[in-house]
């Protein structure tokens, strides 16, 4: 059956929209572009991704196994098109927050797999440790302002063993920010404790983005140092008052405050303290000092947690961006929404299966990632326009609160109704095979990675 082009059928609805990025994500693909999209057709519909072979079951697709294999590992991807093709579906009713976060592809196993390193693990242990061997990709999405598990995936990048989550996190948001167009207010981009905020803020200087990053309740900073006058002996003090987070007696009058209700945490009491600063030893002034990174210090404390018995814990926040963007309803509740990339990345490894293929090199995991990026916002764009396909357990929902899980189920049903730009396969004859007498040599081993120990020089102590 020959496959129905999706510019030869009448646009019903908000159809337009979908249809539009469909055949934006297909232009990003150049050598073996219909199997790759008949690949990305088959990850937004209801087929339990077991391996790539059970890919190629799905109804939409066209092509056999074969194909789906020589896709990823041949397939070219204009990574740079598609990174525009995903900003530009960004809905323009959401606010300018975003998520950052790093998560891992394990791939203990994989010796002859180039690239590998060893990065930190929530739940397997190598050799006592909370760390495997695999690939580790930083993951930028768009947060959704409504309580649900819904985001829009924008970059997905591979780090190196010698790369820093944080320069990384740095080049991602730099070349987002081109992509976004004109903003009503400066982008905000939340980040978890593993990051660090001295280097996030100066990355991101004259950029105009905000950036809020979770610190540890027992930190110290410290304020400006005041001024001296003429006649004072020595070099002058380059830090003032001490500010210890977990010492309120060091605290002194918040610059802002704000004190609300909230239906799921109760009484919200958010405080803000500007131009503090930690101390660093790695940034210098052009007078070759070491440079004062300022930034504003907030403290969120709430009545209660949703779904939770104990006690909450008070969190504390670093903000650096615009002195009249300090917004704290804001910024407190977009670190709130940064867990939101959690679904985000379950959904990918649990439903979408972006960690169930065993490619052979890092390349083809690129290649992976970036129809996996596609799908998930691919299922966002057919959320309005796909029936409520359940199970005979589940409860029934309605569209504006349908599930990224709930939408793939009746994706299937979709696709014959907006059609594919995917052209028919041709038929062909099954190659040759391996030449007679010809013998495999054994694969190169690649040994995982470790990162280079930076040792701290020690202090002398003076008698």
């Amino acid at each position: 059956m020959a496959a129905t082009s999706s510019i030869a059928l009448p646009v019903v609805g908000d159809q337009g929209e979908l249809r539009r990025f469909r055949n934006d994500v297909y232009d990003c693909f150049d050598r073996w572009a219909d199997a790759l999209f008949e690949l990305f057709d088959a990850l937004s519909g209801p087929v339990p991704v077991s391996s790539l072979a059970h890919l190629t079951l799905a109804g939409s697709a066209m092509r056999g196994h074969g194909s789906a294999y020589a896709a990823l590992a041949d397939g070219v991807i204009d990574t740079g098109r598609l990174r525009d093709v995903l900003a530009a579906a960004r809905p323009r009713g959401w606010r300018p927050d975003f998520a950052v976060d790093t998560s891992t592809w394990a791939r203990c196993d994989a010796e002859c797999s180039p690239g590998r390193g060893y990065y930190y693990h929530p739940s397997r242990q190598s050799s006592g440790q909370p760390i495997v061997a695999g690939w580790c990709y930083s993951w930028l999405v768009a947060l959704s302002p409504d309580a649900d598990s819904w985001t829009a995936p924008l970059d997905a990048v591979r780090l190196s063993v010698t790369d820093n989550a944080n320069t990384v996190a740095v080049t991602q948001i730099r070349a987002l920010l081109p992509r976004l167009g004109e903003l009503p207010t400066a982008a905000l981009f939340a980040f978890d404790g593993g990051y660090d905020p001295v280097q996030l803020t100066v990355g991101l200087a004259g950029t105009g983005a905000q950036a809020v990053v979770r610190v540890k309740n027992d930190r110290t900073f410290f304020a400006r140092p005041p001024e001296r006058g003429g006649g004072w002996p020595g070099r002058p003090p380059r830090h003032g008052t001490r500010f210890a987070c977990a010492n309120p007696e060091t605290w002194h009058h918040p610059d802002q405050e704000l004190i609300r209700e909230h239906d799921f945490f109760g009484r919200v009491h958010v405080q803000a303290w500007h131009r503090l600063h930690p101390r660093q030893r790695t940034y210098h002034d052009p007078a070759g000092n070491l440079a004062i990174i300022d930034g504003t210090l907030i403290r969120v404390q709430v009545t209660h947690l949703p779904g939770r018995t104990r006690e909450p814990r008070t969190l504390w926040l670093w903000w650096t961006g615009p002195d009249h963007d300090c917004d704290l309803d804001r910024i407190w509740q977009a670190y709130i929404r940064r867990f939101d990339i959690e679904h985000t990345l379950r959904l990918a490894k649990q439903t979408l299966g972006w960690t169930t293929p065993r490619p052979r090199t890092p390349e083809q995991a690129d290649r992976w990632t970036c129809l996996i990026l596609a799908a998930i916002n691919q299922l966002r764009l057919a959320r309005p326009l796909v029936a409520d396909h359940r199970l005979p357990w589940q409860p029934p929902q309605p569209n504006r609160r349908m599930t990224p899980g709930r939408v793939r189920q009746g994706f299937g049903h979709l696709l014959h109704r907006i059609g594919t730009p995917a052209s028919q396969p041709k038929h062909a004859r099954p190659g040759p095979g391996r030449p007679k007498g010809r013998t495999s040599t054994p694969a190169d081993r690649c040994p995982a990675l470790k990162k280079a120990e930076v040792k701290t020089p020690k202090r002398r102590t003076v008698p």
